[in-house]
């Protein structure tokens, strides 16, 4: 039971994380144009992945989709790592590398949540068994 409560506060972490970075993404924030024209994805790219982080924030907090939205967020998240490793760095426009620090770290979380619920998932869920 104790579990529980803990991937619960994991998945309202992670989905405060997700959606609090829509603001950005959605209003076209000075930041955000930077980031998707730098990595050649503005302005399609910007409105697609905020849609998507949206739907994972969502998904997270809905008991029979908590691992899709895991999934989903890991995947997003693990993009984001890949850009700021190959094309961004991990300082962009001066932030001290909050924005890749935080994206390392919803990754972990994102992690441990699709983990827990690793049963959860259809078809193949009932063969994890470790």
């Amino acid at each position: 039971m104790k579990s529980n409560k803990i991937i619960l506060v994991l998945r309202i972490v992670v989905a405060i994380i997700l959606i609090q970075t829509l603001r950005f993404k959605f209003t076209a924030h000075p930041d955000s144009v930077y980031i998707f024209e730098t990595v050649g994805l503005e302005p399609f790219g910007r409105i697609a992945i905020g849609v998507l982080e949206l739907i994972a924030g969502i998904l997270l907090l809905i008991p029979k989709t908590i691992w899709a939205g895991a999934a989903l967020s890991l995947g997003l998240i693990g993009g984001a790592i890949m850009m700021h490793l190959t094309q961004l760095g991990i300082e962009v426009k001066g932030d001290g590398g909050v924005l890749f620090y935080t994206a390392v770290i919803t990754f972990i979380l994102s992690a441990i949540i699709l983990y827990s619920q690793r049963k959860e998932i259809p078809f193949i869920g009932e063969k994890l068994n470790f």
